[in-house]
């Protein structure tokens, strides 16, 4: 332990570079400061619920749904709960991990403190897909809902040409690019103004969920739901794979360590309860929608919840109001997932691993304004020119990745650092995180090829900006080279 008064070290000395670690004191010593100025503290419990589900609730039940459905059958609601219960493994991990090392690094600060730098620098390049690409993938969808409303209120819709990319019938995705744009607008105005506005979406679109479930009750027929599952077990453990995408984000909570007020107690506390409300409104819809349209009609709809809102009540009306909520609802995703992408390359960037100007915060916001542009000027481009499915498939492997690693780094910290407060344990210790593991790996085997053919060249090149940047170039670096070798 440290005594009062002295500073925390600034790294340990491993056999091997690659190996250093940054000790847990330090990443919490370092916690909000920036080039030039420091976060604000200014989020409660309640905001950074309403930030994790803001992150996870959208895309996965409005438009992969759709996508799933065909694969899994009416037991496409199993997959929501296989996939939920990898997401719950390693979410008890993120809360203890959250509640120990309260910092806006997440997965990448903890593997940073536990497993060294390279594994970090991994960790926090899977992170940058997990959620930049997500954010592109997410904006994908919310144009298809865009598209749904336009066309149930003023009879228009965008020309293909201008609503899809390169592939897909188009030449570029304008909605996708727009609503990125948006969220970028509110998103530079403060961490605690941009809470406020995501709250108010987040309470639109649960709300929507809930109208969706009263109405859709009223179409269900029995008979949908037999057989379970046509096209076998596997198929179920398929599309789980697939829909592991829709819990992306539950996380995001912990990206707000260094913004939270208590982040302490609340970090854990907003990541569980984030998951339990997602998973919980995601089985309802899933169970509803499969019982009022056959599951061989899921195919090729792009808004599914809207057409079974039309169909059930023979009245387009509902299903404006569903495209309404869909397009707030999806827009508070981009809006959470790009804030958490902003504050783990700020992290990076503060250790050196990535250009400083990642960590400068601007003085009258207290949030790292030119960070966020350049984040979501990339996303948004990203959004506008590529297909959903290949986003998401490459989103749902970067995410596993990390989420594998988090459950390796409880052990470590549980093993190596036993006496450290801890305001959340992970139960059944370590039966729990290696569960979690084991659900990752499993998810990510049964991924498409081409998806982890795109893994490897993102790691590749991440390897390569590594090596050539960041390990020469790190904060860790610098010290050891001031730090006399111990004999």
């Amino acid at each position: 332990m440290l005594d009062h008064g002295q500073a925390p070290p600034l790294t340990s000395r491993p056999a091997h570079p690659l190996l250093r670690r940054k000790p847990v004191e330090r990443l919490v010593s370092e916690a909000g400061q920036g080039e030039g100025g420091a976060l604000k503290r200014s989020l409660t419990m309640w905001q950074l619920t309403m930030l994790s589900i803001g992150a996870t609730l959208g895309t996965g039940i409005f438009v992969v749904l759709g996508e799933a459905t065909p694969i899994a059958g009416p037991a496409v609601w199993i997959a929501f709960i296989v996939a939920g219960l990898t997401a719950l493994f390693s979410a008890l991990s993120y809360a203890e991990l959250a509640g120990t090392i309260p910092v806006s690094g997440s997965s990448y600060s903890y593997s940073y403190a536990t497993m060294g730098e390279l594994v970090a620098w991994i960790c926090g390049w899977c992170l940058v897909l997990e959620y930049g690409v997500s954010v592109a993938a997410v904006a994908v969808g919310w144009g298809q809902y865009l598209n749904e409303l336009l066309d149930g209120t003023i009879g228009y819709t965008i020309p293909e040409t201008f609503s899809a990319p390169l592939g897909e019938g188009g030449y570029i995705n304008l909605p996708a690019l727009v609503v990125v744009l948006l969220c970028m607008v509110f998103l530079v105005r403060g961490a605690k103004e941009s809470a406020r506005v995501n709250s108010i979406m987040v309470g639109v679109k649960i709300v929507t969920l809930v109208l969706f479930c009263v109405i859709g009750f009223m179409g269900i027929k029995a008979g949908n739901y037999t057989p379970l599952a046509p096209l076998g077990v596997t198929a179920i453990s398929t599309a789980a794979s697939m829909l592991f995408f829709s819990y992306i984000g539950f996380d995001a909570a912990s990206t707000a360590g260094e913004e939270a007020k208590n982040p302490k107690k609340d970090l854990p506390r907003a990541i569980m309860l984030s998951l339990l409300i997602v998973t919980g409104l995601y089985c309802l819809v899933a169970i509803v929608a499969v019982g009022a349209m056959p599951w061989q009609d899921f195919e090729g709809s792009e808004a599914a919840l809207a057409k079974i809102m039309e169909d059930v009540t023979g009245h387009s009306f509902w299903s404006v109001i569903l495209a309404a909520g869909a397009v707030v609802a999806i827009a508070s995703v981009v809006f959470a997932v790009l804030y958490g992408q902003t504050r783990i390359l700020f992290a990076m960037s503060r250790d050196g691993l990535i250009p400083k100007v990642f960590a400068k915060v601007d003085e009258k916001t207290g949030t790292p304004r030119i960070n966020t542009i350049i984040v979501c000027l990339f996303c948004g481009i990203l959004a506008a020119t590529i297909p959903l499915s290949e986003l998401a498939n490459a989103t749902s492997i970067g995410t596993l990745f990390a989420f594998a690693l988090v459950n390796v780094a409880v052990v470590i910290l549980r093993f190596k650092r036993p006496d450290m407060p801890r305001t959340f344990k992970v139960a059944l210790f370590p039966v729990t995180p290696i569960l979690g593991f084991v659900c990752c790996a499993y998810l990510m085997w049964e991924l498409p090829m081409p998806t982890w053919i795109a893994f490897g060249g993102w790691m590749a090149v991440g390897l390569v900006i590594y090596f050539f940047y960041g390990m020469r170039r790190s904060s860790l670096a610098a010290a050891a080279a001031e730090v006399p070798t111990e004999k």
